[in-house]
């Protein structure tokens, strides 16, 4: 790691034991390259966490040893954060509002409510739009109540085309009079491709309420918000910081019920996904886990090999491309059952994504053409 990747690791949490706020109060800063860690912490996603926890431990020191400029620089991010994070908190109390006056159920998750419940302070979290879980059966409904309160969808669709993404896509993202892609409506956690079949009406039905600004909102369950952060993270193999925060910030607060998240975990075929999370967050981030969590680790000898790898990458900032046969093969890893790397190859084989329908213009008769398309795309994107 460089030291200012490691610093950033060491500041990324809310609840830092007495050794860790000491091991950074006596860090080198004059041996920082504080454009690097800028940097890497905007990149991360962890900024304004970062910034909160080094300015609070370095006001707590006999003498200061922030240089005057950083301290600045750190007190501006934090409270740029905290605005936006308040009109992102009162934009998605607007929505939820809106919603319910239109009897649609829809989940906030992420986002304000994540940085309320788990980090407990809005302005803890770095994000840049608001995401909601809803049935594709109430999709259209919520279309039309984004539009009245002056949301667009950012990629207009043809009926046909938003009829057949509604069955092989996961979400459509709605830009507003503040900027693009500030509202995602999202129907399934991940794209029909990744085959694991966790269905949103499933989490609808096992949802909870909280408060966010002294309004009453619905929430995922602690268990459904654990799995779908990891989910999520693993998703996106793990590259940024902000992702093995939520998870560490969730397993710390949040009263889980282990047996029932594993249960669920296996039933989907997401116990590795689970364990290598776990490792990451524990290994990474350095935070103490639950028993039950480290027992699932030790449950499965590639956890530790995989989520080495991971870990590695991650400290050199290693990226992936997406729609390589490298990231292909490390998500065929991630399943532990063969039959799921079954599913998962002949899913991504044959199921169009957004660029194949870009790519060629069907009519709405011709859209089981759009499986050739899409082999023949994939297989053109593996062969460079």
């Amino acid at each position: 790691m460089s030291d200012e990747f490691s610093l950033l690791c060491a500041l990324a949490g809310t609840n830092l034991s007495s050794a860790r706020r000491q091991r950074i109060a006596d860090w080198n800063y004059s041996a920082l390259e504080w454009n690097i860690f800028f940097r890497l912490a905007d990149q991360h996603g962890v900024l304004p966490l970062a910034a909160h926890n080094l300015v609070e431990i370095d006001s707590a020191k006999p003498t200061r040893s922030l240089p005057r400029e950083i301290d600045n620089s750190l007190r501006s991010a934090y409270q740029a954060n905290l605005q936006r994070s308040l009109w992102f908190a009162s934009e998605m109390t607007r929505i939820v509002q809106f919603f319910q006056s239109r009897q649609l159920h829809a989940i906030p998750f992420k986002g304000p409510l994540l940085a309320q419940s788990v980090y407990g302070d809005i302005a803890l979290r770095q994000f840049s739009d608001l995401d909601f879980l809803i049935s594709s059966a109430e999709f259209d409904s919520a279309k039309r109540a984004l539009d009245e309160i002056g949301y667009r969808p950012s990629t207009p669709l043809t009926p046909e085309v938003e009829r057949f993404w509604l069955r092989r896509g996961n979400e459509r993202a709605f830009d507003g009079s503040a900027g693009q892609n500030l509202v995602e409506l999202q129907w399934a956690v991940l794209p029909y491709f990744y085959a694991i079949d966790l269905r949103v009406e499933d989490l609808l039905a096992r949802a909870k309420s909280t408060y966010v600004s002294e309004s009453e909102t619905a929430c995922l369950s602690s268990e459904d918000s654990l799995l779908v952060l990891c989910l999520h993270a693993a998703k996106h193999l793990w590259t940024r910081l902000i992702w093995l925060s939520d998870i560490a910030e969730t397993l710390r607060i949040e009263t889980i019920d282990y047996s029932l998240l594993f249960d669920r975990a296996r039933t989907l075929g997401t116990t590795r996904i689970l364990g290598v999370s776990f490792w990451l967050a524990q290994n990474v981030l350095e935070i103490e886990l639950p028993q039950a969590a480290e027992n699932l680790i030790h449950s499965d000898p590639s956890t530790l090999v995989i989520g080495s790898s991971f870990a590695e990458r991650l400290a050199r900032g290693a990226a992936y491309d997406f729609e390589s046969a490298d990231y292909f093969r490390w998500v065929l890893k991630l399943r532990e059952r063969r039959r799921d790397r079954w599913r998962y190859l002949w899913r991504l084989l044959w199921t169009p994504g957004a660029g194949d329908l870009d790519a060629v213009r069907l009519p709405e008769l011709f859209f089981p053409l759009y499986r050739v398309v899409r082999t023949g795309r994939l297989l053109r994107k593996l062969a460079r």
